[in-house]
């Protein structure tokens, strides 16, 4: 219960910051329409974000005939773990990458790179998936689709905000200054947000994967590939869409200083170092 009060708590936080950037643009009447539109886009990405993030990343449908053994590995991690099938999805990407989404199980859609499978071994791969599953069992996807969502309108409200300025309700200019330091903060905020959001999900789906597929080394190992190979690869729509990273399974977007401080995944050292105690003990660490 006190994940879903969480969680609530920091969806009505990105939503008021998008008000306030609302209110910087346009005062009370920026506020009401900032506020609308929040609502709309909470409402459209409950029903159609899975969509939007699967075209984003020009994931294309496979099936038994045309992925057999990736979509038979899937299939029977679902039946293992008692969930309905989800919609399976390759993306011709060389960066090794996972990610899960739909607004729940009964809707639910896992995708993986090329890259991916062509660097992990059936086992490591298997972990990867099982990873994938878990945030469904979980019902991590919809929360994290949403946030990503929310996250890079955020950042365009408060571009708009900066190149375009705002208008209190006198019909006067507002503070550049303001203007900038919203640009700056706001996309900050929203990160820190989801940042919030996602690191404590990407333990417990480590956890409930490593669970589910019975090998906690195999995910530990795939994890640290991934992190190997990715930092090398550029992610492209990744790059393009940066607010659904926190949707990987490892995150794409490399770099040191901010950028890392705040990084939507917790580090993966530590992520590798639960499920080696996991396996060594069968208790993954709190």
């Amino acid at each position: 219960m006190w994940n879903y009060t969480k969680t609530f708590m920091l969806m009505a936080a990105i939503t008021a910051l998008f008000v306030f950037i609302g209110g910087t643009i346009g005062g009370q009447s920026g506020m009401i329409f900032a506020l609308v539109m929040a609502a709309g886009m909470n409402f459209f990405s409950y029903w159609f974000s899975d969509k939007m993030v699967l075209k984003m990343y020009n994931a294309q449908e496979v099936d038994a005939t045309s992925a057999p053994a990736f979509y038979n590995m899937v299939q029977e991690l679902a039946t293992k773990a008692d969930l309905p099938m989800p919609r399976v999805y390759l993306i011709n990407e060389d960066a090794p990458n996972a990610f899960a989404t739909g607004r729940n199980p009964a809707h639910a859609a896992v995708a993986a790179t090329t890259g991916i499978i062509r660097a992990l071994s059936p086992a490591e791969l298997r972990g990867v998936m099982a990873h994938e599953l878990a945030h469904v069992k979980h019902r991590d996807i919809l929360i994290s689709t949403i946030s990503a969502t929310m996250a890079g309108a955020i950042s365009s409200l408060a571009n708009f905000a900066m190149f375009f300025g705002g208008r209190d309700e006198e019909g006067n200019r507002t503070n550049p200054i303001v203007n900038m330091a919203v640009m700056i903060l706001a996309p900050m905020a929203a990160a820190m947000i989801q940042m919030a959001i996602s690191r404590s999900r990407e333990f417990e789906a480590d956890r409930g994967g490593a669970t589910l597929c019975n090998d906690p080394m195999a995910l530990a190992s795939a994890l640290n590939k991934i992190q190997q190979y990715a930092a090398g690869i550029p992610f492209n729509a990744a790059q393009t869409h940066p607010a659904t990273a926190q949707m990987m399974i490892i995150n794409p977007l490399f770099g040191g200083g901010l950028s890392k401080m705040f990084s939507t995944h917790p580090a993966t050292e530590e992520r590798i170092a639960r499920l080696e105690e996991m396996a060594r003990t069968g208790v993954y660490p709190v």
